[in-house]
């Protein structure tokens, strides 16, 4: 990155959280999203790998949020930037086409949450193709593939926060597989480096400058 990632950026780790793959993951995610979002005044980009995380989610909080919720389909992509631009603390759910190729500059994007590490179904028929050549040539298609492909989606995605010199934010990634699994560290190596956070205080001091 160009920019000073240790002094514009604070990534924030919450431990606690249930694995992605359990059924009370999103019901936990959308309660540490919330929490989240009081602290950040909303003025943020909620990231999902999958419609049916990002639509549970926004079923739980578009009622308990104090700040306007968009959601991606419910108007051209287009429509949602400008409105999230205009209303400076309104929060937006997307996916996939909203983790990259998206410039929202300055406050009106001040936190970048991400609920999962994003890992492509492994049975879509050219990944799985993919995964079984690797195989066939004795190597670790989890290692090889899958590992560095979620690895660059990762990065798209917490790069739609600090897109000027004068931007400051809030990246979050509610995957505790990035603190209990092995693989964890290498997505936190390839991540630029910035102070990590493992309690909301810390974000309260950086968002207040204190």
């Amino acid at each position: 990155s160009s920019f000073n990632m240790e002094e514009q950026a604070v990534l924030y780790l919450p431990g606690g959280l249930p694995d992605p793959n359990q059924n009370s993951f999103v019901c936990k995610a959308a309660e540490e999203i919330e929490q989240i979002l009081r602290v950040t005044a909303g003025r943020a980009f909620l990231l999902f790998t999958s419609l049916k995380n990002m639509e549970e989610a926004y079923r739980l909080l578009k009622d308990r949020l104090p700040y306007t919720c968009l959601i991606q389909g419910e108007r051209p992509k287009s429509v949602l930037l400008q409105n999230f631009k205009e209303d400076v603390q309104s929060v937006l759910f997307a996916t996939s086409s909203f983790w990259e190729g998206v410039d929202v500059q300055g406050e009106a994007l001040s936190c970048v949450i991400i609920d999962r590490l994003p890992f492509s179904p492994p049975n879509e028929p050219i990944l799985e193709a993919r995964l079984a050549k690797i195989a066939e040539a004795g190597g670790s298609p989890f290692r090889d593939y899958q590992i560095p492909a979620a690895i660059i989606l990762l990065k798209q995605g917490l790069g739609r926060l600090i897109r000027t010199r004068q931007d400051r934010g809030v990246m979050a990634i509610l995957d505790t597989r990035l603190l209990t699994k092995s693989y964890g560290r290498i997505f936190l190596k390839s991540l630029p480096p910035c102070p990590i956070l493992h309690r909301r205080e810390g974000i309260e001091k950086f968002i207040s400058g204190k």
